[in-house]
């Protein structure tokens, strides 16, 4: 699969994803604020309602009221009987308290308080009447309690109280009925949004849905096709590994055999080199006998005798050195070799072991420096190359040892950790003289010495420590400061992994 195409793909599923979801929360919001809105607009028309309902059940209880009082007041008036007069007290205090409920309820309505103003003015005047007849007739003037009734303001009264009656009664239904109306139109909106808010929102988990599928059918496929590639990868770069390896021991054979070829001219060089030097001393004890009194002759004695006691002894002296260091060169190539060309042979090593192993081999250099060495390590035991381990941290420990400060005692300290990757962490620090940035980056080439040049060595130690490590699988590194000290950190696997084929 096309790495660019990849690309898109998972840029449309990111894209899509967050529209998607973007979608859905809108929705989801628009469905909690409608149901909000109509969940307020309910409860106003159920207080509306409400309200309603009372002021109907008041202006039918004020209704009744009036009607009790009035059969009260005619009972008595016809029979004279007290008895009739019994609810007559309770009506009249109902009608009053109703009629306070009213006015408290229809006061909001600024047109309906001229018609409650009537209506009290009517209750009071009905009562007034009532009152007049019904003392009329206890006083036994019969007649003239008839007369107030035969006036008829009384049934004036009580039929326009009823048509107040009516238009309240009917007002309060007209309000239900709108409540009830309003109610199943909320009803309808928040079903007609429910609805519509859940088409939604299956929609947006569907695409979410089919763009998720897609996007993982794709990431099957293409980790298909990067498995089939791996395999043949793996396959390749096996392949190379072993070609490589065969190549690599071909050049360490190489360099082997002309290291070693090189050596045999090299102590021809040395054998005749002492040869000559014999040679030359037998010239000057011939010279120092020789007796002439011909100045020619005398002065062809004197250049043989400077030729024999200054320049060929010099000479002699700049090809032995030369010797010395091309053989020191050689042996350190045929070291490097060497070590490239021995077989791993991975074991169970304690590591604090083999440090305390390599600072017990410093300990004379290192009481003479009056230095002290701490270990702390808490690492269970790792499977290496114990040999090597040796080799790499006695030359770190050595290094530390002989470049250390004239200034202060030396102090080395070596801590391990857990690295990442299944791997440890060895450091070595030492306040030694310190790496300047220049030197810092060459510590590790061949033959390349860092700092003041007062202490013997061909520069191999660090090259050397290096190609080991790399052998077992690890790395190293420096940090330095120049007159503060130097801290190495090794960086190896647990378990060393030795190639097949490999030795």
């Amino acid at each position: 699969m096309d790495p660019k195409a990849m690309s898109i793909t998972n840029r449309f599923f990111v894209q899509s994803t967050i529209a998607l979801l973007f979608v859905g929360f809108l929705t989801l919001l628009g469905i909690v604020g409608t149901t909000f809105w109509l969940a307020e607009r309910a409860q106003v028309y159920f207080n509306e309602a409400i309200e309603a309902r009372d002021t109907r059940g008041a202006a039918v209880d004020l209704r009744t009221a009036l009607q009790t009082a009035e059969s009260s007041q005619r009972g008595f008036l016809f029979t004279g009987n007290e008895i009739y007069l019994a609810p007559y007290g309770t009506a009249k205090t109902l009608a009053q308290r109703q009629l306070d409920a009213l006015n408290r309820m229809l006061a909001p309505f600024g047109r309906a308080t001229a018609s409650v103003q009537r209506l009290a003015t009517i209750i009071t005047e009905k009562f007034t009447e009532m009152d007049r007849t019904i003392a009329l007739k206890r006083d036994r003037r019969d007649e003239e309690a008839l007369a107030v009734v035969r006036t008829n303001r009384g049934k004036a009264l009580t039929d326009e109280a009823n048509v107040f009656f009516s238009g309240i009664i009917r007002a309060a239904d007209d309000r239900l009925t709108m409540g009830v109306a309003e109610q199943q139109a909320n009803a309808t909106w928040l079903r007609l949004f429910s609805i519509i808010g859940g088409i939604i929102i299956v929609a947006v988990v569907g695409g979410a849905a089919y763009t998720v599928l897609r996007y993982t059918h794709e990431l099957g496929e293409a980790r298909d096709e990067v498995g089939v590639l791996n395999a043949g990868l793996e396959e390749r770069v096996k392949d190379r590994t072993a070609d490589l390896a065969k190549a690599t021991q071909e050049i360490q054979r190489f360099v082997y055999i002309i290291t070693h070829d090189l050596r045999a001219p090299l102590v021809n060089i040395m054998g005749f080199t002492s040869e000559l030097e014999g040679g030359v001393k037998s010239v000057r004890a011939l010279i120092d006998k020789f007796e002439v009194g011909n100045d020619a002759v005398d002065r062809v004695v004197q250049d043989a005798c400077i030729a024999a006691t200054e320049d060929m002894p010099e000479a002699i002296g700049f090809i032995r050195s030369s010797t010395i260091k091309m053989d020191n060169l050689i042996n350190a190539i045929l070291k490097l070799s060497r070590e490239g060309r021995r077989t791993l042979r991975p074991e169970h090593v304690e590591l604090r072991n083999v440090i305390m192993t390599s600072a017990a081999a410093i300990q004379h250099q290192l009481s003479h420096a009056n230095g002290e060495i701490n270990v702390d390590f808490d690492i269970p035991p790792i499977v290496n190359d114990k040999l090597s381990l040796e080799q790499i941290f006695g030359n770190l420990l050595d290094n530390a040892v002989k470049y250390r400060s004239k200034h202060r005692p030396l102090r080395i300290d070596v801590r391990a950790g857990v690295a990442p990757g299944d791997r440890i962490s060895i450091e070595v620090t030492d306040n030694g003289r310190g790496i300047s940035d220049q030197d810092r980056e060459r510590v590790f080439e061949l033959f390349r010495r860092a700092g003041v040049q007062d202490e013997p060595g061909e520069g191999i130690g660090l090259a050397y420590v290096q190609t080991v490590v790399r052998n077992l699988g690890g790395e190293i590194t420096v940090t330095s400061a120049l007159d503060e000290g130097t801290t190495f950190r090794v960086i190896l696997p647990r378990h060393l992994q030795v190639p097949e084929g490999s030795g």
